[in-house]
């Protein structure tokens, strides 16, 4: 039974999204090295998850769209300055700087997975890159470029990490909780990020 002081802001592809990307992210990150047939399959999964996230951006619920939460510098930089101070505002849906590093992390997820492609295409003239003009680069640079996207992502997941525990704490909520069951808490004054800015 659904508490009536909540409210449904996480769809459930939404959900499914995000835990299968921390899954095959972590898989590829980590089957690198040892296991290179599990390591491209986790990386394929993540292509097909950045592209239907943003095709959910676009056409998913008010919550998922990236009209509701993706802000002008200004607005993240001003939720930042009020953090400090404990007057940062909650949000129902992404707050600012969340929305943000969704959009960062997309964009690292991206060069990460181009790249891992692009340097399959030239080790071993394989996979949807093999013949491009990118696998025509040289393989060590390439192979260097998608570790720099891959450490980069893995060092945005922590930040992320970091931000919904400070987040959680700050309103007093389990957002790791609102991400598996899609709820959050109704609370007055919360803001509705579609209409901020």
């Amino acid at each position: 039974m659904t508490p009536t002081n909540t409210l449904k802001v996480w769809d459930p592809l939404v959900r499914i999204f995000h835990w299968s990307l921390v899954l095959f992210f972590f898989t590829a990150y980590f089957s690198e090295d040892d296991f290179e047939t599990l390591h491209v399959w986790a990386g394929y999964s993540v292509a097909a998850l950045v592209a239907f996230r943003l095709i959910w951006g676009l056409i998913g619920t008010h919550h998922a769209r990236f009209t509701d939460f993706v802000k002008s510098p200004k607005s993240v930089l001003s939720y930042l300055k009020a953090i400090p101070a404990g007057r940062a505002r909650r949000y129902t849906g992404h707050n600012p700087a969340g929305g943000a590093m969704v959009i960062v992390l997309l964009l690292a997820l991206t060069g990460t997975v181009v790249f891992g492609m692009a340097t399959l295409g030239a080790d071993e003239n394989a996979g949807p890159l093999a013949g491009s003009w990118l696998a025509s680069f040289n393989e060590h640079t390439l192979k260097e470029i998608h570790e720099f996207f891959a450490n980069s992502t893995l060092a945005l997941v922590f930040l992320h990490v970091a931000g919904v525990l400070f987040s959680s704490i700050h309103h007093r909520e389990n957002l790791v909780r609102a991400m598996i069951h899609g709820r959050k808490q109704a609370r007055e004054g919360d803001v509705d990020a579609s209409r901020d800015d």
